[in-house]
């Protein structure tokens, strides 16, 4: 398999209009953390995201990952709809940044974007749980219908949730 970095920018807006698209493909994403002494550690969780990329969910505290995450806020999230089947056109997203979890200020708006996406979510409940706020700082987006066969676009995010084309790395069946 040939990896070829392709060198025509993706616009600002197309990849936005994908990462909500794809965002919104799932309600579960997994998570993946990092123990104190370096051991990765996976967990799938029910989510919302905000209109600046951010990725929200509820966890017990005591959790392993929310554990992890108080150690090191490093965190990747992968979204992507688990009914594709292999020889379609495929998609998914891939997000990199920290987690932390949410403040007294910022966990309104959590709350919000969650039941807004849960309806059924009744606030403060289950009690145990905490809000959890990921803020991504590049997005990595695989989706065949807007980008084409074997194309992952990859672009930072700001804090704002603008998104800015780093580059496009298309991969090939052929030598």
């Amino acid at each position: 398999m040939a990896i070829r970095r392709s060198t025509r920018p993706v616009s600002s807006e197309r990849i936005a209009r994908a990462a909500r698209r794809l965002l919104d493909a799932s309600t579960l994403c997994a998570i993946a953390t990092t123990s104190p002494r370096g051991r990765p550690h996976v967990n799938t969780a029910y989510f919302a995201s905000t209109n600046q990329f951010d990725v929200v969910w509820l966890s017990e505290p005591s959790a392993r990952h929310s554990i992890n995450l108080r150690a090191n806020a490093a965190t990747a999230v992968a979204v992507y709809d688990s009914s594709q089947r292999w020889g379609g056109s495929d998609c998914g997203i891939q997000l990199f940044g920290s987690t932390r979890e949410a403040s007294k200020r910022s966990a309104p708006d959590a709350e919000v974007a969650y039941a807004r996406r849960f309806p059924a979510y009744e606030p403060g409940q289950p009690v145990a749980y905490r809000f959890y706020v990921f803020h991504p700082t590049s997005v990595k987006l695989f989706d065949e219908r807007s980008f084409g066969a074997g194309a992952f676009v990859t672009a930072r995010v700001d804090r704002t949730g603008g998104v800015t084309w780093e580059r496009t790395d298309v991969y090939s069946s052929s030598r």
